[in-house]
């Protein structure tokens, strides 16, 4: 093991579209919160394909400058709603708030087999906003056929409102003290035209601005409205995000150190629908307030803030670290075979062992350099036995460039007994190293 500075590649000059390669992601909620970062609360596209029903387990990515993002790693899964649908998945686009010092996370999942005929908005709650939440149940008398994506939106009065929906219908209420409980009951908004479901809530120089996806076959749009209520009525104003080249669009509005912006998913990464990846780029108001359309780019945003530095606790591991080391760097095949440096033949992984998660563990963010000629190669990731889904790795342009960075955090026990493996997922991709850093 040697100590060395985390890869430049992994410090971006502008965010990129996708901005999260790393796995799929899709509907992101932004917020930042007071620590002054900025957080995205996404969907998780379970990768291989299959269909909505496979997406679960909710990460949360952070950054301090728009540009650099940090896996915070996974935060809620449908193993740990007990309410919920016995066949797991379904975990769609979710939202967060925070009120008096506790973050609320808002999720839709079915509580029945029966799957959109018995929707429900879970609530689970945390004193952080990237771990330690816990189910809490869900907001009795919500739900039903087609209602999902809820967004709660937290005025400058400290009252709060839900919107969700689907189906045609948006309905949103004041939500109680609690943040778990609606006030009265929920009312049909407003003023909106071509309503499909998406709904987000902001606000900006005294107007409510609710955005939304609209029923475009194939290739939605997002829509808008506003209102100088928050529960309405609404005066539509028309479209601000054209289709993304994805079956479905879904976003988000937030201001980030006085600059706007709009967060959004395309499938450019897979090619597939349900394989989706969040972009971010930059939006713009006309003086009158309306909403410019936004400019869908390949670079996504320059930084708005300091790079961040390297982690001083964080730990390097080369190649010749791996049980499969021995030379410069570890190529692992789909067709089940990994080459070291083309010194001798292993099989098809490469192990890290005796890897130090400190002396209390907790979440660890895993970085690893590679090289890809193929435009997407893919890795398993298997932490002390659990395995962590497969790890996208987009093309660094050959098989000795070894610029490309990707990884996930994970949760490592406390002392150097742990172990990381990759395997073969599809395409052939080379490991010159790995980083963990402690994020507890």
């Amino acid at each position: 093991m040697r100590n060395q500075s985390i890869p430049a590649d992994c410090h971006k000059t502008t965010s990129m579209n996708p901005v999260i390669t790393s796995i799929y992601t899709a509907d992101p909620s932004a917020h930042v919160w007071e620590d002054g970062r900025v957080y995205i609360y996404a969907s998780h596209d379970v990768d291989p394909a299959r269909g909505c029903d496979l997406m679960d387990r909710y990460h949360v990515f952070s950054s301090g400058d728009m540009v650099n993002w940090r896996d915070e790693g996974e935060i809620l899964g449908s193993e740990d709603v007990k309410w919920g649908r016995p066949e797991g998945g379904f975990m769609w686009a979710p939202d967060c708030a925070c009120k008096n010092g506790t973050y609320y996370f808002y999720y839709p999942h079915p509580s029945g087999s029966d799957w959109n005929s018995t929707w429900k908005i879970g609530v689970a709650t945390s004193l952080e906003p990237t771990r330690g939440f816990t189910d809490q149940g869900y907001i009795q008398g919500l739900g039903g056929f087609a209602m999902i994506d809820p967004a709660v939106f937290v005025d400058e009065d400290n009252r709060a409102y839900m919107y969700y929906g689907g189906g045609g219908k948006c309905a949103a209420g004041e939500l109680n003290e609690d943040m778990i409980s609606v006030k009265g009951s929920m009312k049909e908004m407003e003023g909106l035209e071509d309503f499909h479901e998406a709904a987000w809530v902001f606000k900006r120089n005294g107007v409510y601005y609710l955005t939304y996806s609209d029923n475009l076959e194939g290739n939605n749009c997002m829509r808008y409205a506003t209102s100088d209520q928050p529960l309405g009525p609404w005066t539509y104003r028309g479209i601000f995000l054209e289709p993304t080249g994805c079956s479905t669009t879904h976003g988000s509005v937030a201001e980030f150190k006085g600059q706007w912006y709009m967060f959004y998913h395309n499938q450019e990464l897979s090619g597939e629908g349900t394989l989706r990846s969040v972009c971010i780029d930059e939006l713009y108001f006309n003086e009158d307030g309306t909403i410019r359309t936004v400019v869908q780019t390949r670079e996504g945003v320059k930084p708005v803030g300091e790079a961040p530095l390297p982690n001083p606790e964080m730990k390097s591991y080369d190649a010749a670290d791996s049980e499969a080391g021995g030379g410069a760097f570890i190529s692992v095949t789909e067709e089940g075979r990994a080459v070291a440096a083309g010194m001798y033949a292993a099989e098809a992984y490469c192990r890290f062992h005796a890897v130090d998660g400190g002396a209390k563990g907790g979440r660890a963010e895993i970085r690893l350099q590679y090289a890809a000629a193929e435009p997407l190669a893919k890795l398993r990731l298997m932490v002390n036995g659990k395995d962590y889904s497969l790890i996208n790795a987009p093309s660094t342009g050959g098989k000795t460039a070894f610029t490309g960075c990707t990884g996930l955090t994970v949760h490592l026990e406390p002392g150097s007994g742990n172990f990381i493996t990759w395997t073969g997922g599809n395409g052939d991709i080379r490991i010159s190293g790995m980083t963990v850093s402690p994020l507890d």
